[in-house]
């Protein structure tokens, strides 16, 4: 399928490795004009070397005004950002009464801001040209809370009402923004954090865990032209792992 998005310019947060690089490789793969975004520059420089991605941009998402500053740089080198991704890595693990408020306080510049303050740098531009894709990776802890991921399932919930909110907002001006709700997939961060992989796999259905590249063809279709309909989802990559509807 022709997704019809060649020579659009994407920016990708995230995206050296994991969910971000397989989102930024599908785009790449449908003639996505790409530029990725890591706060490690060597690692950065490696991947776009490795899936071809056009720019790179050097960012740390955890400092204030690094969204702005980061959608400002894809500009420069692209020419505009068309389609926008934002994902951010996950937060430290944690039960409510062991988290700081300086962990608070952090991953509510890393979680949330830099979403926000990226959302209001690229947006204008979309408006403009009446065409625009948003896409925010969260996870299927928005929907249902995981043990240990408290942080993660406080600020990764709000980000859904945001994205409902926004897409009243912006439909009228062509411009869509989906949330994409990744379950255990197998990537880098989840082998951080230590489960076991068939202690997992027994509670999801599809009895496997998932594949990147799965979740970056969703990403894909999602900014696609034929996905001009879909606004203001919230839309599971989970092997059937949730339970609610």
């Amino acid at each position: 399928m022709d997704l019809k998005i060649k020579g659009k310019r994407a920016l990708v947060l995230g995206a050296s490795q994991g969910l971000g690089k397989a989102i930024a490789e599908a785009l790449v793969q449908e003639g996505v004009r790409v530029a990725i975004c890591s706060r490690n520059e060597q690692r950065l420089k490696a991947t776009a070397d490795e899936i071809r991605a056009e720019a790179i941009v050097v960012a740390d998402l955890s400092k204030p005004g690094q969204g702005v500053a980061a959608v400002k740089a894809a500009s420069d080198k692209l020419g505009c950002v068309d389609i926008l991704v934002v994902n951010t890595g996950g937060p430290p693990k944690g039960k409510f009464e062991d988290l700081t408020t300086e962990q608070w306080t952090g991953e509510f510049t890393n979680l949330w801001m830099s979403t926000v303050d990226s959302m209001k740098a690229a947006l204008p531009k979309m408006r403009a040209q009446n065409w625009g894709r948003i896409l925010l990776v969260t996870s299927v802890a928005a929907k249902e809370a995981m043990a240990g991921l408290t942080i993660s399932n406080g600020f990764r919930a709000g980000l859904l009402g945001l994205t409902k909110s926004i897409s009243h907002e912006v439909a009228g001006a062509g411009v869509t923004i989906n949330a994409l709700l990744p379950g255990y997939t197998r990537t880098e961060r989840l082998m951080e954090l230590g489960i076991a992989e068939d202690k997992i796999t027994a509670n999801i259905p599809a009895a496997r865990l998932g594949k990147p590249e799965e979740f970056g063809a969703l990403a894909a279709f999602l900014a696609s032209e034929q996905a001009a309909y879909i606004n203001g989802q919230a839309i599971a990559c989970d092997g059937a792992w949730m339970k609610s509807i």
